[in-house]
């Protein structure tokens, strides 16, 4: 039989354990918290799966690789694209994660609050004239 971690299926979710912030794991080794995953009825490995706010370090990272360069160096348009993107998985949810993104934007708080507002605003649309 091959090795765990040759398995094709590990193979095929490791990507996304990494994309996640994940650990692979021998299931024997997996915690209460871990996701042990089960190919033809055997436990083939474990997931443990990061906390929210390393997450949001892998989501940042994630954007950082698309684009190419460090988000600080990103015009205002892509860092306001970026604040949406992050913004639609939840990455403010996350206890100080507008300082986190400010930081990793290069901008202040207050400039992610703006974008966030600015999002709000042109979501609801423009108001009707005869109001």
């Amino acid at each position: 039989m091959t090795e765990p971690r040759d398995h094709p299926f590990v193979a095929a979710v490791k990507p996304l354990v990494d994309a996640m912030g994940g650990e692979l794991m021998d299931p024997a080794l997996a915690q209460p918290d871990d996701v042990v995953l089960t190919w033809e009825g055997q436990d083939l490995l474990a997931v443990r799966l990061p906390q929210l706010s390393d997450s949001l370090d892998h989501i940042l990272a994630a954007l950082e690789r698309r684009h190419g360069v460090p988000l600080a160096q990103l015009d205002r348009k892509s860092k306001q694209d970026v604040v949406r993107i992050l913004e639609a998985r939840g990455a403010f949810s996350v206890r100080h994660g507008v300082e986190t993104v400010a930081g990793a934007l290069g901008v202040s708080r207050f400039t992610v609050y703006n974008y966030l507002n600015r999002d709000a605003a042109t979501s609801k649309g423009p108001k009707n004239s005869q109001e």
